[in-house]
C-alpha cells in the first residue's frame, strides 16, 4: 500500500510522541497536519468511546486569532450569524460564508475578550480568506495563526479525568463555555465542546512545550477511567449528525442547504459580508438539503467520494458519508438530497461502490 512521504510541510503536533506511543494506526492530513483515524479498529475505538474517555489529539484544529479595536467587527463580516450579544468566555459555532453565501468553514468562535477572538477551524485555508478581509477592508486587527493546539477529552467519563487533573470547578463548566484552569504555571482555557456526542472538553493549550507534560498527565490520572487515546469517530459522528467540512459540504453549499439555518441571524446580522446572497436563499429556500439516511443491507465499504443518490432513473442526490452502526444494525449515512425526495420516510436508492441499495431517509440522526 502506498504511504505519505513525511517532510517539514506536513506538521507534526505537540502530542504527536503519544500519539505514536499509543499506537496510532492510520492517519488523515488536515490543514497540513496528521490527525489519527484510528488506533485500535474504527468499531472497537467507537465502543471504547462510548463507554470511557479518550483523549485525542486535535491540533490539527488550528485557530484563527483575531486581536485588535476592529476584531469583533471582523468576526462579524465572516459569519450570518448574530454575534453582538456573544459574551467573552462563550463558544459559538459559527458558519463562515463567501460573498456568494457558500461555506467556507463550519468552526467554533471563541471570544477572549472584546477585542481578542479564536476562530477554530476545520480543515480549509481560512487564515488566508481572514487576512485578505481585514486587508482589503483596512481594519484595525491583526490576523495570525497563534501557536495553540486543541486537545479534546471526550466520553462518559470526561468529566471525571479533568477534574483529577485540574479540580473539580471543570464540571461547573457549562456547553459551549469555557473558563481558564491554570496547568504547570499557565493558563490554558477549556471548553465543554468538542467532535462527538459524548459529552466532553477542548483544552486550548497554548504553548507546544507543555503539550506531552499534559499528555501524560491526563493518561497517569485516568488509568483506572480506562482511558485511551482516541480521534475523532467516523460511525459516532455520522450517528449524531456531526458534519465534515470537506466531505459533507463545501463551498457550493450554502448554511441552509446544510441544515445550519438555526445559527444564521441573516436579517440582523449586519455587515456579514455574504448576507445579501443569503436573504434571497432565505426567502426562497433551499433546492437541496443534508438529511441522514438509513441504507439496507450489510456493511457499506468506505466512502471515498460522493455515491449518486437515484430515484425514478434520476440522480437527486449523493452519499458523502457513510458507516454501519453496531448499536443501530443499519448503515447510516449522511446525504444532500433534493426538495422533491427529502421527506422523512422516503424511499430511494444508492449507488454504492459494491451495486445498488435501497436506502430510506429519515427524520433525525440516530444519536
Amino acid at each position: 500500500m502506498a504511504q505519505i512521504s513525511l517532510s517539514r510541510r506536513l506538521r507534526r503536533t505537540p502530542f504527536s510522541d503519544g500519539v505514536e506511543a499509543a499506537g496510532v494506526k492510520g492517519y488523515t492530513v488536515y490543514n497540513r497536519m496528521l490527525l489519527a483515524t484510528v488506533f485500535e479498529s474504527v468499531e472497537a475505538d467507537y465502543r471504547h468511546l462510548k463507554n470511557h474517555v479518550q483523549v485525542w489529539d486535535v491540533s490539527c484544529e488550528r485557530q484563527v486569532e483575531l486581536r485588535g479595536p476592529d476584531a469583533a467587527r471582523l468576526m462579524q463580516m465572516l459569519t450570518p450569524r448574530d454575534l453582538r450579544r456573544m459574551l467573552p468566555g462563550q463558544c459559538f459555532y459559527v458558519p463562515i460564508v463567501d460573498e456568494t453565501g457558500g461555506m467556507l468553514n463550519d468552526p467554533v468562535a471563541v471570544k477572549l475578550s472584546e477585542d481578542r477572538w479564536w476562530i477554530s477551524i476545520a480543515d480549509s485555508d481560512l487564515l488566508l480568506w481572514v487576512k485578505g478581509i481585514a486587508n482589503g477592508y483596512r481594519l484595525d486587527v491583526l490576523v495570525d495563526e497563534p501557536d495553540v493546539s486543541p486537545l479534546a477529552i471526550q466520553g462518559p467519563k470526561a468529566d471525571d479525568l479533568l477534574a483529577r487533573v485540574f479540580g473539580d470547578r471543570v464540571r461547573d463548566i457549562r456547553f459551549f463555555k469555557f473558563d481558564k484552569f491554570e496547568f504547570e504555571g499557565r493558563e490554558l482555557a477549556i471548553a465543554r465542546s468538542g467532535y462527538s456526542k459524548q459529552g466532553g472538553f477542548e483544552i486550548y493549550v497554548e504553548g507546544s512545550d507543555i503539550g506531552m507534560p499534559l499528555w501524560n498527565a491526563l493518561f497517569a490520572a485516568g488509568e483506572d477511567l480506562l482511558v485511551r487515546a482516541g480521534c475523532p469517530n467516523l460511525i459516532e459522528r455520522i450517528e449524531g449528525g456531526l458534519l465534515s467540512y470537506g466531505n459533507d459540504m463545501t463551498d457550493d453549499n450554502t448554511p441552509h442547504e446544510c441544515g445550519l439555518g438555526k445559527f444564521c441571524n441573516t436579517h440582523t446580522a449586519i455587515g456579514c459580508i455574504g448576507r445579501d446572497a443569503l436573504l434571497r436563499v432565505a426567502k426562497e429556500g433551499p433546492v437541496q438539503q443534508i438529511r441522514p439516511i438509513a441504507i439496507d443491507g450489510d456493511a457499506v465499504p468506505p466512502c471515498d467520494r460522493p455515491w449518486p443518490i437515484v430515484a425514478g432513473g434520476k440522480r437527486i442526490g449523493q452519499i458523502t458519508s457513510a458507516a454501519w452502526s453496531p448499536d443501530f444494525g443499519t448503515n447510516v449515512s449522511i446525504g444532500m438530497v433534493k426538495l422533491s425526495h427529502w421527506e422523512p420516510g422516503t424511499r430511494i436508492e444508492i449507488e454504492t461502490p459494491d451495486g445498488m441499495r435501497g436506502a430510506t431517509v429519515r427524520e433525525k440522526f440516530w444519536i
